[in-house]
């Protein structure tokens, strides 16, 4: 679909407006049939409303329209058209748009249907004084409307689920550069950004195409059918040029409100005619406050010098000026192989500002600067995350830990080489492989061309090649457990490099989304990296590591008295609750304990078991606060034979659409066989799998329990009831009957 298309719907449209009008008898003077909004400009979706006003005259005699009113409408309702439609007067139409900004966005744009062709020019005229009059002052309004709605909605080019309308760079945007151009306080580039609401308002038509609905939110699984509406290779070349319309929206709107802002400060203030420059580093100045270059700069001699007004732009969070951004494009000396050591400097200086990197690098990448310093960025450019956990595209998500990391540059010894290891982490996507594996070299050359040495490009690159290990080990793998901590000490090899890798994979976890880095997933890690940390530390002295010893807990009487019985206790823990429980050793203790959390509808995160003489003890990391004396009572009845678990757990979640997949690790540990089970994310997951294994004598000795979007990844340490590994025979009939469980569990 097309601009052609459009228009032709809406001539469509217009002429079912004005036969409706004429056969409703309409007057040809006083009243008038109008189109506002995405209508009365023209930009029909397949499933547009039609956004109509009968406008007549103020002293128009009450009910003098009462029989056109019978008539007008349902013809319009008949012909299968989703109608928005109102009644006003001219006067109540200027006071609609004085008391709602929104219905003044809408009215700006009003154009005549049917009838009195006079008024409708009146109307059009007065909305159109009336905003230029009022302009500077509800410019501040719609300022703040429009960031509210940047920050609900998010950015077209860069989040998960992007909204063609209300995102930052979407057609709302387009509307808003529409009013500051007639507001006449301000110059846009109008025809660039017009070319961009073309595209993006083909997206829109195509989106309706295919969904046969009014949406504007393109969920993944339509990428597919909009790229093949849209003549593209694939869904990632939908994605692509979709985003990089809104990247460009959003450049053009974040120029326009700049100048607003000038305007709005009046003379003397950032809207001055002959700003004062202020020199801030050679050839480097600020101006009405941008960045940009003073007298002194000779880009042609200067290689550092377009890193150089980034950096200062970026440790001032002030604009840096596209024009400027591209002059040093088109005339700036190549920084060679390797860069300037002060390049290098540069470099990181804006990596390590915060919050002011975000506009300098979008202004670097729509300027086309980027290339000159980093053309390697192009694989990763507005490229989607297949995880649903990320907020954003791959690209924006990199620029976002920098952010993040930026705050954590005091807590290790090399901050430059984390600044620039959370720019590149991600950099091996948009390739077939693992882009941990890939991304490894690519950020090594990148390091070495940035000058970096030897041994810091090898840190480099282990950073990117081991950004996941951390947060996945953490999740997926017993923390206490020797081979998991002599696992991940022999990836990282040193105290610094752990010490960056944990920096960097909480500012990676940060960027990516809240779920990501909650306290209970930074105390795994951090529980994690101490034990590593001990390793590490005593290979250095040639001595072994210190083993974590199971705590010791005191055993309740009641429970000394009846085995049977169980003691419940609940602490509140980050994000949380542990529930900690003694009862008599048994296999199938694990069991009971997690169908009574189940039934209570509370999910397990990690669980712990060991023995203390005859008392078997576990704990539960879970994901709320509960009543002990809830879980006892309910361990009371099933125990006694009152409560029938597997009935009430039986119909828990409906069954997989995928089956669950299980698998033996027998390198994972040396005193347990670790089975690992991918399954729908359910709350009885864990009692099924505790179960099956008790009816095979097999003792749960630990459970790490994760989800990733709608799969629980699910980790048992296992071992005979009297103590050890499994063997080989008994490791494959655990996974062959847990999975048979799972698989008939829905």
């Amino acid at each position: 679909m097309s601009a052609a298309d459009r228009a032709a719907r809406t001539e469509a449209a217009d002429a079912l407006c004005a036969a409706a009008y004429a056969d409703a008898g309409g007057p040809s003077s006083g009243v008038a049939l109008v189109a506002v909004g995405g209508y009365g400009r023209g930009e029909l979706a397949p499933c547009s409303d039609l956004d109509v006003v009968l406008v007549h005259d103020d002293d128009l005699p009450a009910g003098a329209l009462d029989a056109v009113l019978e008539k007008l409408w349902y013809p319009l309702w008949d012909s299968g058209s989703r109608i928005d439609h109102s009644v006003r007067s001219l006067s109540e139409m200027t006071t609609a748009a004085h008391d709602d900004l929104k219905v003044m966005l809408g009215q700006l744009d009003v154009r005549h249907l049917a009838g009195d062709h006079h008024l409708s020019l009146r109307l059009r005229t007065e909305q159109l004084a009336h905003w230029r009059r009022d302009a500077r002052r509800r410019l501040p309004e719609l300022k703040a409307l429009t960031h509210a709605r940047h920050v609900r909605a998010g950015e077209l080019a860069h989040s998960s689920v992007p909204d063609l309308k209300e995102s930052h760079g979407g057609l709302r945007d387009a509307t808003v550069l529409r009013a500051l151009v007639a507001s006449w306080l301000v110059d846009a580039s109008q025809a660039d950004s017009d070319a961009v609401r073309r595209g993006l308002l083909d997206a829109r038509d195509e989106l309706h195409a295919v969904t046969g609905r009014a949406v504007d939110r393109i969920a993944p699984e339509h990428w597919p059918a909009l790229a093949e509406r849209l003549e593209l290779p694939d869904a990632v070349a939908a994605q692509r040029h979709v985003r990089e319309l809104g990247r460009r929206l959003t450049h053009f709107s974040r120029l326009a409100w700049r100048r607003v802002d000038a305007v709005l400060a009046g003379p003397g203030g950032r809207g001055a005619r002959r700003p004062r420059l202020q020199v801030l580093a050679p050839g480097v100045a600020l101006a009405a406050g941008e960045v940009v270059l003073d007298r002194s700069a000779r880009p042609e001699s200067d290689p550092a010098l377009l890193l150089r007004a980034c950096a200062e732009a970026a440790e001032r969070d002030a604009p840096l000026a596209p024009a400027t951004a591209a002059r040093l494009a088109r005339e700036g000396a190549p920084l060679g192989d390797p860069w300037p050591a002060e390049a290098r400097r540069l470099l990181v200086r804006m990596l390590a500002a915060g919050p002011g990197l975000l506009p300098v690098w979008e202004t670097l990448e729509e300027t086309g600067a980027l290339s000159a310093v980093l053309p390697e960025w192009e694989r990763i450019r507005l490229f989607p995350h297949a995880s649903a956990v990320h907020r954003f595209t791959v690209d924006r998500h990199s620029v976002e830990t920098c952010v993040e990391a930026a705050g954590l540059i005091r807590s290790v010894g090399r901050p430059d080489v984390l600044a620039v290891a959370a720019l590149l982490h991600d950099i091996g996507k948009g390739g077939v492989g693992d882009h941990s594996v890939e991304g490894a070299p690519i950020a090594r050359r990148i390091a070495q061309r940035l000058g970096f040495d030897e041994d810091e490009c090898d840190v480099v690159a282990t950073l990117v090649r081991q950004h996941l290990l951390l947060s996945q080990t953490a999740t997926s793998r017993d923390p206490d457990d020797p081979v998991t901590l002599a696992h991940v000490a022999d990836r990282v090899g040193t105290p610094e490099v752990l010490s960056l890798l944990v920096a960097l994979t909480e500012a990676d976890a940060r960027a990516a989304s809240a779920q990501a880095w909650s306290s209970w997933r930074a105390g795994l890690v951090r529980r994690l990296a101490a034990g590593v940390l001990a390793v590490l530390l005593a290979r250095q002295a040639g001595t072994s590591a210190p083993r974590v010893a199971d705590p010791e807990v005191t055993v309740p009487d009641a429970v000394r008295g009846d085995p049977r019985r169980a003691a419940f206790t609940v602490e509140p823990v980050a994000d949380g609750a542990r529930v900690t429980v003694v009862s008599g050793d048994r296999v199938g203790l694990l069991a009971d304990v997690s169908a009574v959390l189940a039934l209570q509808r509370v999910r397990v995160r990690a669980a712990r078991a060991w023995s203390q003489d005859a008392w078997g003890v576990s704990a539960w990391d879970v994901s709320e606060e509960v009543d002990p004396a809830v879980l006892r009572e309910r361990f009371a009845a099933l125990v006694e034979g009152r409560l029938d678990v597997g009935r009430r757990l039986r119909l828990d979640g409906s069954p997989d659409v995928l089956p669950p997949t299980v698998e033996v690790h027998h390198e994972a540990s040396r005193t347990s066989t670790v089975l690992e089970v991918r399954a729908s994310d359910r709350l009885s997951v864990v009692h099924h799998v505790c179960a099956t294994l008790a009816g095979l004598e097999i003792a749960v000795r630990s459970a790490h329990v994760d989800t990733l979007g709608p799969q629980a990844v699910d980790v048992f340490y296992l071992q005979e009831a009297w103590a050890g590994a499994l063997a080989d025979d008994r490791a494959a009939d655990a996974a062959h009957a847990v999975r048979a469980a799972l698989a008939g569990s829905g």
